[in-house]
Parts: C-alpha cells; sequence; structure tokens
C-alpha cells in the first residue's frame, strides 16, 4: 500500500536518522503493538461529536482506526512507512479505510500535516532520537479548529530518574488562557506489561485542553 501514502517530508540529516530508526523498529518485528486504541483517548474522546481528526505518530493505526469506527475523519501521521502500510491494511480490513488518510511525516524535520482539525491527539509522542517535541506540540496547538481538542499523553518518566508533571509540559507551550480551557491536567496511574512479561505499574500524564470558540 506504499503507493496509496501521501508522503511530506524534507530531505535532511534528521529525516533520514528517524526514518531509519522507526523502519527498522517495525521491520525487525511482525506486530509492535496490540492494535486496541489508547485508554484515555477512548476515555476523553469516546462521548465527543465526530468531526476531523488529526493523528501523530499514528504508529500501526490502533487508535485512527478506533476513530474511524466511532465516525471521525482521520488523518493518520507517521514516519515509517512499515508502520503506515499495516495500518492502512487494518484500516481496509475493519472497513474504515475511506474514512482515514494515511500520511508519512517527518516531525523531527519540522514538516507538519496541513489543515484545522476538531481533535489532535498526540498519544506518547515521544522518540529516542532528538527532536523538537515542543514546537512540535505547539504546532499541534495551532492545528486544532475553534471550540476543538488537543488531547496530549505522555510517558511521566521520560528517563530513568527523570520525571515530568503534566503542568510542566502544559506550561511548555505557552496557549493563552483568552483562547484555552484546560478541561483534563493529570497524572494517571495504569498497568502495563514489560518486555519480559512483568506486570509493572506506570504512570502517564493526561493534557487536554480546548480552543475557545471566537
Amino acid at each position: 500500500m506504499r503507493d496509496e501514502l501521501h508522503t511530506e517530508h524534507r530531505e535532511g540529516r534528521g529525516d533520514v536518522e528517524a526514518e531509519r530508526f522507526w523502519e527498522d523498529h517495525y521491520r525487525r518485528r511482525g506486530r509492535v503493538w496490540s492494535g486496541r486504541p489508547n485508554p484515555v483517548l477512548v476515555d476523553i474522546v469516546g462521548s465527543l461529536r465526530p468531526g476531523t481528526a488529526l493523528d501523530l505518530g499514528c504508529g500501526e493505526g490502533g487508535d485512527a482506526i478506533w476513530l474511524a469506527r466511532q465516525g471521525w475523519r482521520v488523518t493518520a501521521v507517521d514516519v515509517s512507512v512499515t508502520a503506515l502500510d499495516r495500518a492502512a491494511a487494518d484500516a481496509a480490513t475493519s472497513g474504515v479505510a475511506n474514512r482515514i488518510d494515511f500520511r508519512q511525516h517527518d516531525l523531527l524535520a519540522l514538516t507538519f500535516p496541513s489543515g484545522a482539525f476538531d481533535l489532535v491527539s498526540a498519544q506518547y509522542l515521544h522518540s529516542p532520537i532528538e527532536f523538537p517535541r515542543v514546537h512540535v506540540l505547539q504546532e499541534a496547538a495551532s492545528a486544532v479548529t475553534p471550540a476543538g481538542l488537543l488531547l496530549i499523553v505522555d510517558h511521566a518518566s521520560v528517563s530513568p530518574g527523570s520525571w515530568a508533571a503534566p503542568e510542566e509540559t502544559l506550561a511548555l507551550l505557552d496557549l493563552s488562557p483568552n483562547e484555552w480551557h484546560t478541561e483534563r491536567l493529570e497524572a494517571r496511574e495504569r498497568e502495563a506489561t514489560g518486555p519480559n512479561g512483568q506486570r509493572t505499574t506506570v504512570t502517564d500524564n493526561v493534557i487536554a485542553v480546548r480552543r475557545l470558540a471566537r
């Protein structure tokens, strides 16, 4: 399904490193993610009226497919063509391919999907390759329509011994209180399975902010 993808990324060192890393990440195993949508997305978005959505770092498409099943029209972006191919195949199997536009973007190279969206979702938008994450999230906020929602879910532990609070991420976005209303700002615990099958408790930061209608 490679020919069906829209490729919008700049050539450069960041592009090559990011694409190489994430292609290897997906190619070296048959399936990386479960295919289920992220629980926070389901919790917060499940009751919303469907509109247009942007899924940043969509991976193998679990969130995008769930959104499409709820009636959203989704633009789903990732740097890995392998991940996007798998996502597109699953979307076709699920009968929602006509509701999802899969696009290849390298956010590390500062390319960003055009358009405005009623929902912009950034679920665990972390990378072991350094990238301008704050700038990307600010771009994400800029892409939200009036009355639309920006949903960010982060790992609270960003590295061994390093913890971040949701208030820190929100402050970095520098959103005007005259233009945005904070709906959720919290740290949530959940059970997760480690690489060796061990169960552990992890903490996620949840930030949901709504752009005020003009």
